[in-house]
């Protein structure tokens, strides 16, 4: 099953734009409401049978099941004869609010995020149809959705044949609101095979991305471009009332600003990826946790360059164009020479020339770690090919 996201700039009348504002508030008051009985569950669990204690207490009775998807579904269905204003908004929708609040739940300790949050007007952002009829997408750059009727949007590129619209997802964005379609296809699409000229490229920040071929890439500062008017807008903000119409005209102000640098960096990000791939026929990087460099004292900057979505952007446009992509060991990339693979030591980070003192090599330090990171990709190719051999001898 092959399923792809394609994103539209949505165009909602006046109506529409004030249904699914409403939609979006009581999407807000469900996860909420969802939330605060699931801590209140778990705060009154937290005193031991024999001792009450000073922090915590059993607030609930002790037969009162944990409030999970199903039981708050159940609350849910029960709940819009208390509040009609339920009743307002498609069940689904709402349904798809708690599912993802479970999730939020699960990935506690499955990806070992943090605890959920409660949203304010600005959190929450999105909201999405789970199933679509037949007939969905008969007029051309319109689409049907429930309760909203037909949305208009801007049809970009046209949706392939063979795929069909599964869901749909409604998203406000600092410049407008978006609709996200998720497609699907029964067919089974096999990963490329590694073949052609391989490349290895190493990132960091003093230049972005160097190849294997001798190529160094700058980092652009997509941040640091727009940072004094980002910095004056954000003093600005502070002096503002909360709740004021002047703060949250400001609050999407700099919305808007912070979406025009991440669309920057994105767009960037894709034009780089398809240019490493025009002349490579495989693709090895670092098998880096970016998320453990943003932690560290240069993180403001690894933030900025978006290692870790460039990674991810070129995974994707590897397969969608044919081009073998796999990570290698990130250890000691720096320290060992790709002509003769013996160790020179570590280096300094103001030393920015490799120079081996066995074998005489010399070139960029950054050029040398993409070098050994190919070569180590060939080597692990090679190391599969061997394992495969042997079991087909086996067999």
């Amino acid at each position: 099953m092959l399923t792809l996201t394609y994103e539209y700039k949505a165009l909602p009348t006046n109506e529409q734009i004030q249904l699914i504002e409403h939609t979006l508030t009581l999407c807000r008051k469900v996860w909420n409401f969802a939330l605060r009985e699931r801590k209140d569950w778990l705060n009154s669990r937290k005193s031991s049978v024999n001792a009450c204690s000073v922090v915590s207490e059993y607030i609930m009775p002790v037969d009162i099941p944990y409030p999970n998807w199903a039981i708050q579904c159940k609350s849910l269905t029960a709940a819009k004869e208390q509040f009609p204003e339920l009743k307002t908004v498609n069940a689904q929708v709402l349904q798809q609010v708690l599912r993802k609040l479970e999730t939020a739940f699960v990935d506690m300790t499955r990806k070992k995020m943090g605890f959920p949050r409660f949203k304010n007007r600005y959190r929450m952002r999105s909201f999405v149809y789970p199933q679509l009829g037949k007939g969905q997408l008969s007029r051309g750059n319109q689409i049907k959705l429930p309760q909203l009727g037909w949305l208009e949007y801007v049809k970009s590129r046209e949706i392939p044949d063979g795929f069909a619209v599964k869901q749909a997802r409604i998203v406000r964005k600092a410049s407008g609101y978006f609709v996200m379609l998720i497609l699907e296809c029964d067919v089974s699409v096999p990963n490329p095979v590694p073949s052609g000229h391989p490349v290895g490229i190493d990132l960091g920040l003093d230049k972005f991305a160097a190849t294997s071929d001798g190529e160094l890439i700058e980092r652009p500062r997509f941040l640091k471009t727009l940072h004094r008017k980002l910095k004056l807008l954000q003093r600005r903000l502070k002096h503002k009332k909360k709740g004021s119409n002047n703060r949250h005209k400001l609050t999407r102000k700099i919305a808007r600003l912070h979406q025009r640098i991440a669309d920057t960096r994105k767009d960037w990000h894709f034009k780089l990826a398809h240019k490493l791939c025009n002349d490579a026929g495989m693709v090895f990087v670092e098998d880096i946790d970016f998320r453990v460099l943003a932690k560290g004292m240069l993180g403001k900057h690894t933030l900025d360059a978006g290692f870790g979505q460039f990674v991810s952007i070129l995974q994707w446009v590897c397969w969608k164009r044919g081009v073998y992509f796999d990570e290698v060991n990130k250890n000691y990339t720096s320290q060992v020479c790709p002509s003769c693979d013996t160790h020179t030591g570590k280096k300094d980070l103001s030393n920015r020339i490799h120079s081996c003192p066995h074998c005489g090599y010399i070139t960029h330090r950054d050029v040398a770690a993409a070098q050994i990171i190919r070569n180590r990709g060939l080597v692990q190719l090679s190391e599969v090919g061997r394992v495969l051999d042997i079991k087909e001898r086996r067999c």
